[in-house]
């Protein structure tokens, strides 16, 4: 069984997607979720905390700047504004697939987990999460 969801994001942001991943799974299995871009991931984090949300957002920018910051100024590509060589970076640190197990039609998340879209890009963009259950 397979699907792809289209997340819809408005710039720097965990989108959170858990509700439409246990809406379609089903069965017993592992769910595996895989993002088809190379500047944004795939994280399992605390959903009830905002704060954790914004810790991870400031760390990623204090570890990975703009390509515009005095400490990156080793970086060549360039092509598509300051934020696009950083995103490819922080896609790079973060997961761009994930496991799930699933158990009688459940993800088997702990209590304060939920599935997010991280995207590290300033523009808005459609992004692609495609999903297999076996």
């Amino acid at each position: 069984m397979q699907t792809t969801f289209t997340i819809s994001t408005s710039g720097p942001g965990l989108y959170e997607i858990t509700g439409d991943v246990a809406a379609w799974v089903r069965g017993t299995g592992l769910c595996t979720l895989f993002i088809r871009h190379t500047s944004a991931s795939l994280l399992i984090q605390e959903n009830a905390d905002p704060d954790v949300r914004r810790d991870l957002l400031a760390w990623l920018d204090r570890t990975v700047p703009p390509a515009d910051h005095p400490d990156m100024a080793f970086v060549m590509h360039r092509s598509e504004g300051p934020d696009d060589m950083p995103a490819h970076i922080k896609a790079s640190i973060l997961p761009v697939s994930l496991q799930i197990p699933v158990t009688r039609g459940t993800l088997a998340l702990g209590t304060w987990q939920g599935i997010f879209l991280v995207e590290h890009r300033a523009a808005p963009h459609r992004r692609q999460v495609v999903a297999h259950m076996a």
